[in-house]
């Protein structure tokens, strides 16, 4: 029996809309906003940048979620795993009995027909969508509408014999998904982290020497059967949509002049294709940051967001360029006016740092929050930085 799949919520917006203002909204916020985004209390002076936390297809997930859970309160309700990354989100979802399948494949089979599954922001795998429509569950697909124009055109790609050049993580599930849309048109693709690994790419288009070794080096991150001697003929590059933007662009232009070093001017439009799809709720939080961090100076950044939260790392990658910056996955991160507890730029692990916070004098603190962070978790943490400052409970 084929899947009943819901992709525009369940007419119950209305009906949850109190208890997510309860759960994730911020009057502290919303009072930071109007004032400039700038709060002021004694020596210290926060700073927000203009486009942060929640985007519109985070705020659309995680409504759905709400949506799902009441009108089918008596049913077992499940997650294909995160539905966006961030704990606090996600434990919230656990609280109201939304159970989380896991990374087990096998987790699939414990489903009935009577079960409703809810898909992530950042999308499911081809396959994954076809073992849950052989069981018949309910699906409430909640696909950002980025991600669908990304898997759009790494499609077009494939049905014009292109090879897709993915800007991603291979472990992150929007890339595995956007990489399972590509092979499901019968198209290749690869998978590169980072510049380093483009250039590989780029070496061996030029080169075109030890096709086993590059191989060897990508043998994770390449479609089956991939051949680079073949498949890098033709190519077109496509972003996870939280990548960090001005990284994929210098990968883009990376790619272009290795083709045109290969084949020739005259050769490279056939060669050689590029869409812009990285999100633009993603490019917004990059730019205001930078913005922020050109017009006012601060003493020092935090970036508040999940460790594995890919857009919020490039947010902290941008801001420890100017200065220090602290990644913080919540408020209780901060914890005294000594210590904080977060993850350094680069780093796989959590750290503490001691005399993180200026103890005489006025304090300048840069804010921003990446697109899956709500507003109350950064509403919390100005008002623990209040307290650290005025030494003093905040009010």
């Amino acid at each position: 029996m084929a899947s009943l799949i819901f992709r525009k919520g369940l007419d119950l917006k209305q009906a949850v809309a109190g208890v997510l203002a309860d759960n994730y909204h911020s009057a502290l916020v919303e009072k930071i906003k109007a004032d400039d985004f700038t709060f002021r209390s004694g020596r210290l002076t926060v700073h927000l940048a203009r486009e942060f936390g929640f985007c519109y297809g985070v705020d659309r997930a995680v409504d759905y979620a709400y949506q799902t859970r009441e009108r089918f309160p008596d049913r077992r309700v499940f997650l294909t795993g995160e539905i966006i990354h961030n704990p606090h989100v996600n434990d919230k979802l656990r609280a109201m009995g939304i159970e989380f399948l896991g990374e087990a494949p096998s987790a699939v089979d414990c489903l009935d027909a009577g079960d409703v599954v809810i898909l992530p922001a950042f999308g499911v795998t081809v396959a994954m969508l076809q073992q849950l429509d052989t069981r018949g569950c309910t699906l409430i697909d909640t696909t950002c509408g980025s991600v669908l124009n990304v898997w759009k055109n790494v499609k077009r790609y494939a049905e014009g014999g292109y090879t897709s050049v993915i800007h991603g993580k291979v472990w992150h599930e929007g890339t595995q998904a956007t990489a399972s849309q590509a092979a499901k048109c019968g198209g290749q693709y690869i998978v590169v982290f980072d510049k380093v690994e483009a250039q590989l790419l780029c070496d061996f288009i030029r080169n075109g020497e030890s096709p086993d070794a590059f191989l060897d080096r990508f043998k994770h991150a390449v479609s089956a059967g991939f051949d680079p001697d073949r498949d890098l003929q033709r190519i077109g590059l496509a972003n996870q949509t939280t990548m960090l933007m001005s990284e994929s662009l210098e990968i883009g232009e990376m790619l272009r002049r290795a083709m045109l070093d290969r084949y020739g001017s005259s050769d490279v439009q056939l060669r050689y294709q590029a869409f812009d799809t990285i999100c633009s709720a993603t490019q917004d939080r990059q730019d205001a940051v930078v913005t922020l961090l050109r017009e006012r100076p601060v003493d020092l950044m935090i970036v508040i967001g999940g460790y594995n939260s890919s857009n919020t790392a490039n947010l902290a990658r941008i801001c420890a360029e100017t200065g220090p910056t602290f990644h913080i996955a919540d408020p209780d991160c901060l914890v005294s006016v000594e210590s904080i507890r977060h993850r350094p730029v680069g780093s796989k692990s959590e750290t503490v740092t001691e005399g993180w916070l200026p103890s005489h004098g006025s304090i300048t603190v840069g804010l921003t929050s990446g697109a899956s962070t709500p507003d109350n978790l950064v509403g919390a943490a100005i008002l623990r930085l209040q307290e650290f400052v005025e030494g003093r409970p905040a009010s």
